[in-house]
């Protein structure tokens, strides 16, 4: 049941921050209200184990320059650059076409890795790879009598994903603290501070008239502190300890569909038929890629790092 309960969690609720998102951005400055949500979020954790700590808990673990610099540049590769991209996507393109694309993050994991280990995939990963990028060009290819997808909006995305890649690959070396709470809290904190900063270098300062913000951005915003950044993570953290990673990735299948179905029935977001082709081709494509990797990341899992932003 436990086991069942946390899955749940994450499949349902980093399915649904795509969904949370799209609202925030309804009234919310998109850069400057994810800095809000990262800080918060990364401030909460780290008082949360600080408190822990004071209370008899597990003593908190001694950080120096070296852990805080490889934090910073993890948050601002995932949070910055990928969750960055990601909110900035969804002022142009539906929520669910973006968690389509953010599943892509494998495909770009193993090309880079590929690159950096300059070990040639499966050939299992290798189909994987070309289908992903197949079903990245149906959705941007231009077709007569088929409505297109903001290009723009599909491009931010694909950044979103490649900086994602990118700072999943560099946390596996990075001198990160040995509790992956204690290092994502930092993560969080350092990527919203950054987020701020690029929000209000795009003159976003300018934007915030806290008159206009709905209730309904608010509580999204609230909804993606409490229940994205902290509570899925927190179930997400505890099945890597429990159970299989297998089992444990495939939220990374069900969270596209999760996010196309709400956005579906809860902003009317069209389902069309590239949608659907779109979704199955890079959804088989992830599949193939787990499939085909090697043993040997299959007992050393995920980088907790990457999944912590994955949610969107």
């Amino acid at each position: 049941m436990k086991v069942a309960a946390a899955l749940l969690t994450v499949y349902v609720v980093w399915g649904s921050t795509y969904l949370a998102i799209a609202v925030m951005i309804e009234t919310l400055p998109p850069l400057l209200a994810a800095g809000a949500r990262y800080i918060s979020a990364g401030i909460l954790m780290l008082g949360f184990l600080w408190l822990r700590s004071r209370l008899g808990g597990a003593p908190l673990e001694a950080t120096g320059m070296r852990q805080w610099r490889a934090a910073s540049i993890v948050g601002v590769l995932l949070l910055l650059g990928g969750n960055g991209f990601v909110v900035l996507s969804e002022l142009r393109i539906p929520s669910g076409i973006a968690a389509v694309l953010v599943a892509t993050v494998p495909i770009w994991l193993a090309v880079f890795d590929a690159m950096a280990t300059r070990q040639r995939p499966s050939a299992l990963a290798i189909g994987g790879i070309v289908a992903g990028f197949v079903g990245v060009a149906i959705l941007v290819a231009p077709v007569s009598g088929v409505g297109q997808i903001d290009s723009l909006g599909v491009l931010l995305v694909v950044l979103a994903a490649v900086s994602w890649a990118l700072g999943s690959i560099y946390s596996r070396g990075a001198p990160m603290p040995r509790s992956a709470l204690l290092g994502t809290g930092m993560e969080m904190l350092a990527g919203g501070i950054a987020l701020t900063l690029a929000g209000s270098l795009l003159g976003e300062i300018g934007e915030v008239h806290p008159a206009a913000f709905s209730l309904n951005s608010l509580l999204a915003l609230a909804y993606l502190i409490v229940f994205g950044s902290l509570l899925a993570f927190t179930a997400y953290i505890w099945l890597l300890a429990n159970v299989p990673v297998s089992t444990v990735g495939t939220y990374a299948y069900v969270n596209p569909i999760v996010a196309v179905g709400l956005g579906a029935l809860i902003l009317s977001e069209p389902i069309t038929a590239r949608t659907l082709i779109a979704a199955a081709i890079i959804i088989g494509a992830v599949v193939a890629m787990v499939s085909g990797r090697p043993r040997r990341a299959e007992r050393s899992g995920p980088v907790p790092e990457a999944a912590s932003a994955a949610e969107g």
